[in-house]
């Protein structure tokens, strides 16, 4: 009897390009509903990294310096993309690799923008699900409110960036975070895949940039706190002026903006370019 050859090594580059555009294949044909739901769980399981990295930040301030500070909720905010990789749920950033699948001409644009759509509306009820149901356990008052302070201090700092800073943050976020993905796609262990998630996603935290997803709890929790518990967030003496649904709006287009150029730009579309774009075919 013949004997098959069992790899245990990660796949190439080249074999990892190949994956990413099946991959994308198979997210793009999901139904509506699998979609939209494994969407709510990956915008959840992001607010819950958010969650941690808040607490992270909340017990590190002044105590650690600034960098260590950054270091530790980046480490913290890792779980989010563990969970969705390893759990298994559609995150819009990710799935800006889907944008290979396309290329090579194996799904439509209709097919492309659809997942696009469903799975950042599903993200965003997930995100804010989680917001809500933080904000009625007080979490934020624990530790003498060192907590809602944090969160505080993280919601209103990004609802203050300009516009065209906002674009750049989020193009070197998606960056990161398509990275981390396709790092991913070559592991064969689940300990593989969190090793290749922790510092990409590390990176990007402690850097200070933007990701849309995380930012649909950010933003919203602090809302919540300011909105629910308005004592509690006029004893910080934070200017929270711009701390509403709107400033919301105004960070999530430019970050969106910028996530979707880092992650179809610099990796989907430069691995395509590299190892795919003389294999492309017309869709069936």
């Amino acid at each position: 009897m013949d004997e098959q050859l069992i790899r245990i090594d990660a796949l190439l580059p080249s074999e990892i390009a190949l994956r990413a555009e099946s991959v994308g294949v198979k997210k793009a044909n999901l139904d509506t509903l699998s979609m939209f739901a494994l969407a709510v769980l990956a915008g959840a399981f992001i607010a819950l990294g958010a969650v941690l990295a808040t607490v992270a930040w909340a017990g590190a301030s002044g105590v650690l310096p600034s960098g260590m500070v950054r270091l530790l909720a980046g480490l913290a905010f890792c779980v989010g993309l563990i969970l969705v990789v390893i759990g298994g749920a559609e995150l819009f950033t990710g799935n800006n690799l889907i944008f290979m699948a396309w290329a090579s001409r194996k799904i439509s644009t209709a097919a492309l923008l659809r997942n696009w759509v469903i799975v950042y509306a599903g993200n965003f009820v997930g995100a804010l699900a989680t917001a809500v149901l933080m904000i009625l356990t007080r979490e934020y008052l624990f530790d003498g409110g060192a907590i809602g302070l944090a969160a505080l201090n993280i919601a209103n700092a990004k609802v203050n960036l300009g516009f065209p800073q906002a674009v750049v943050l989020g193009i070197m976020c998606n960056a990161l975070v398509c990275l981390a993905v396709w790092l991913t796609l070559g592991a064969r262990t689940t300990s593989d895949k969190i090793l290749a998630i922790i510092f990409p996603i590390t990176t990007f935290v402690a850097a200070g940039f933007e990701h849309s997803i995380a930012n649909m709890y950010f933003i919203p929790i602090g809302w919540l706190i300011k909105h629910f518990d308005p004592v509690f967030a006029t004893s910080t003496g934070l200017d929270l002026t711009n701390l509403t649904p709107t400033g919301l709006l105004a960070n999530l287009v430019p970050v969106t903006i910028g996530n979707i150029i880092g992650g179809v730009v610099l990796v989907a579309g430069v691995y395509w370019f590299i190892y795919l774009r003389h294999n492309h075919r017309d869709i069936s």
